[in-house]
C-alpha cells in the first residue's frame, strides 16, 4: 500500500479540539445572520464563508439549517470536481493515467452518491444521525482513495483540479457539523428489532439454513449461469423492489474480476464452504493495476452479504500491492469466508462492515482501508513476506478526526501460518501502522501468539507520523504475544484500554450492529 499524507495538518488537530465544545453548545442555539459566526465553528472556515457565501442560500437561523446548508454546498462542490474529472479523462496519454483515472471518476462518483443519501435522508427524516456520519466519512474516503492510487504510480499531479476544488475541506466541515448531533443524541437502540427496511420475507429467507435451496440463481460451470458476473448481470436487469437476491455459487473455481456497483443493493452469494467455492484474480500494482482496481471482487452495493466462500488473489508476495476482497458495502456481513493474499489482502474501504468466523491470510497490511469494521472469532493467519519485508496485521486510513471508522478485531486468534513458521524468529510482525492520522485500531480479548514482536505497533517508515493523533488500543487480549510491558510509548496507544473505551469498539457502538445484523441471521455478540 503506497503512503501519502492527507489532512495532516498538526494544527487542524489544535483546532478539532478546541472547537468540539462550540460545536455541541451551539447545537440549538440561534445565531447572529452573518455566515461567519457560523464557518468559525467548522474546520475550514475560509471555504465554508466562500462556498455558503455564494448564491441564493438563505441564512441559518438554527444548527440543523446550518447542516443542510452546509452540506448542499458540499453537493454543489462535487458536481463542480467531478466536470474537472470529465476533462482530466481527455488528458489520459498513458495506461498509468487511464488507471488512475477511471478510479477517481468512479470514486467521486460515489461520492455525489453518498452525499445526496445523506441530504435525502436527513431532510425527510429516513437516516439517523449516525447514519450521516457513516456515509459523510465514506465520501471523504472516497477522495482519500482516489489520491491514494495516484501515489501508486507517482501520478500526484495528475489529479491536482480535484484535489483544488476544496471539496474535501467542505466534506470534512460537515463531518463536524453533523458530530454535533451525534454527540449530543449519542445513546444506542438495545432492542433487537428488526429496521423498517426488512422486510418480513427477508427476514424468514436469512433465517433459513439451507440458503442453496431458496437462491434466486445457481452459478454453476456449464449452467445457465456459468459466471458469477452473468448472475449479477441479470439481478441488476430484473425489477426486485429492493428484495434480498441470492446467489448460489456451486463448488468450483472462479477467475473473475467482480464488481458489484452502488445501485446493485442486498445481493448475497452462498458458496459450498472456503475449501470449495473459490473466486480467484491476480492483478496487482506490479502488474499495471492501481491496489484499488486490483481486487479480485469489489463491492460497493450496500448490504452485500457472503458465506461460504474464498476470495483469493494468487498475484503473489512479488507483485506489492493485490487485493483479495475490496468492500465499501454498507451494512455488509462475511460470514464463515475466507480472503487469502500477501500485500494488502483485504481491503475494507468505508461504511459498516461485519466479519464473522472468516479467515484472512497475508503479510503487509493484510487488513487496511477506513471502514468502520469489526472481526468476531477470526484468524488472522501470517505469511511469510519477501526478504526485508515485514508483517503488519492492520493498516488502518482514517484521515480526519471527525470520520466514525475503525478497525476492531474481537474474540480472534493471530497466529503463523506453516509456511512462516520456519523463518521465525527472523521475520518480525507487528499489530499495525498508521496508514493515516487518525488511525483507530483496537484488538480486544484476541490471542496474540508469541511471533509478534513486543512493540506491538509499527511507525509508518522511520518517522512520528501520527503518534499523537492515533488511537490504537489493546483489551484483554492473551497469549504470548499479548505483553504489553514493552509496547511502543506513543501518545495515542493505550496499552491497557478500561471497559469504557472498550465499548465504543464493540458491534453495537462501532458499527450500530443492534439495529441492523439480527435481519442477517448470522450470531454476533454486541458488547464484550
Amino acid at each position: 500500500m503506497a503512503s501519502f499524507n492527507l489532512f495532516s495538518s498538526f494544527w487542524l488537530f489544535v483546532f478539532v479540539l478546541s472547537s468540539l465544545f462550540n460545536v455541541s453548545r451551539q447545537l440549538n442555539e440561534e445565531a447572529s445572520d452573518d455566515i461567519n459566526s457560523w464557518c468559525q465553528t467548522t474546520p475550514h472556515p475560509n471555504q465554508c464563508n466562500y462556498f455558503l457565501s455564494r448564491g441564493p442560500h438563505s441564512r441559518p437561523r438554527h444548527k440543523a439549517d446550518f447542516r443542510m446548508l452546509a452540506l448542499q454546498a458540499a453537493i454543489d462542490n462535487a458536481n463542480e470536481a467531478q466536470g474537472c474529472a470529465k476533462n482530466l479523462g481527455k488528458m489520459c496519454r498513458t495506461t498509468a493515467t487511464t488507471a488512475v483515472w477511471n478510479d477517481c471518476y468512479k470514486l467521486l462518483n460515489n461520492t455525489i452518491y453518498q452525499l445526496n443519501q445523506t441530504l435525502v435522508g436527513l431532510k425527510n427524516n429516513q437516516s439517523s444521525d449516525f447514519d450521516a456520519q457513516t456515509w459523510l466519512s465514506a465520501s471523504l474516503t472516497n477522495l482519500q482513495t482516489c489520491f491514494s492510487g495516484c501515489v501508486d504510480f507517482n501520478l500526484t499531479d495528475f489529479v491536482t483540479p480535484i484535489r483544488s476544488s476544496n471539496l474535501t475541506e467542505m466534506i470534512s466541515n460537515s463531518l463536524a457539523i453533523n458530530h454535533g448531533f451525534l454527540k449530543q443524541n449519542s445513546s444506542f437502540d438495545q432492542t433487537n428489532e428488526f429496521p423498517t427496511w426488512v422486510t418480513h420475507l427477508d427476514r424468514r429467507l436469512l433465517a433459513t439454513m439451507s440458503l442453496q435451496s431458496v437462491a434466486n440463481v445457481t452459478v454453476a460451470p456449464g449452467s445457465n449461469f456459468s459466471t458469477i458476473q452473468s448472475a449479477l448481470d441479470y439481478a441488476g436487469s430484473i425489477d426486485r423492489k429492493n428484495q434480498r437476491f441470492v446467489i448460489y455459487i456451486k463448488s468450483g473455481v472462479y477467475n473473475e474480476n467482480i464488481e458489484i456497483a452502488n445501485d446493485l443493493t442486498n445481493i448475497m452469494f452462498v458458496g459450498d464452504g472456503i475449501r470449495y467455492t473459490i473466486i480467484t484474480g491476480n492483478k496487482s500494482v506490479a502488474g499495471g493495476s492501481t491496489t484499488y482496481a486490483s481486487a479480485t471482487v469489489g463491492v460497493d452495493g450496500s448490504g452485500f452479504i457472503a458465506r461460504g466462500i474464498t476470495f483469493r488473489n494468487t498475484a503473489g508476495p512479488k507483485a506489492a500491492q493485490a487485493v483479495a476482497l475490496r468492500s465499501s458495502s454498507d451494512l455488509s456481513v462475511f460470514y464463515a469466508c475466507s480472503f487469502e493474499g500477501y500485500q494488502d489482502t483485504l481491503f475494507a474501504v468505508s461504511q459498516r462492515q461485519f466479519y464473522k468466523l472468516c479467515y484472512i491470510s497475508g503479510t503487509v497490511d493484510i487488513i487496511f482501508g477506513n471502514a468502520a469494521v469489526v472481526f468476531q472469532n477470526c484468524v488472522m493467519l501470517v505469511r511469510k513476506p519477501l526478504t526485508g519485508q515485514v508483517n503488519t496485521i492492520t493498516a488502518q486510513g482514517r484521515g480526519d478526526p471527525f470520520q466514525n471508522s475503525g478497525i476492531s478485531i474481537h474474540n480472534c486468534r493471530v497466529i503463523p501460518s506453516s509456511e512462516l513458521l520456519p523463518f521465525l524468529p527472523s521475520v518480525q510482525t507487528y499489530l499495525g501502522r498508521p496508514w493515516q492520522e487518525y488511525s483507530r485500531t483496537v484488538f480486544m480479548k484476541t490471542y496474540l501468539d508469541d511471533f509478534i514482536n513486543p512493540k506491538g505497533w509499527l511507525p509508518w517508515g522511520n518517522t512520528d507520523f501520527a503518534f499523537t493523533t492515533l488511537y490504537y488500543g489493546e483489551y484483554g487480549c492473551f497469549g504470548n504475544g499479548s505483553v504489553t510491558q514493552n509496547r511502543v510509548n506513543w501518545v495515542g496507544y493505550h496499552a491497557n484500554m478500561n471497559l469504557t473505551e472498550a465499548q465504543d469498539f464493540t458491534v453495537e457502538r462501532l458499527i450500530s450492529g443492534r439495529m441492523w445484523l439480527p435481519s442477517t441471521g448470522v450470531p454476533f455478540i454486541a458488547g464484550m
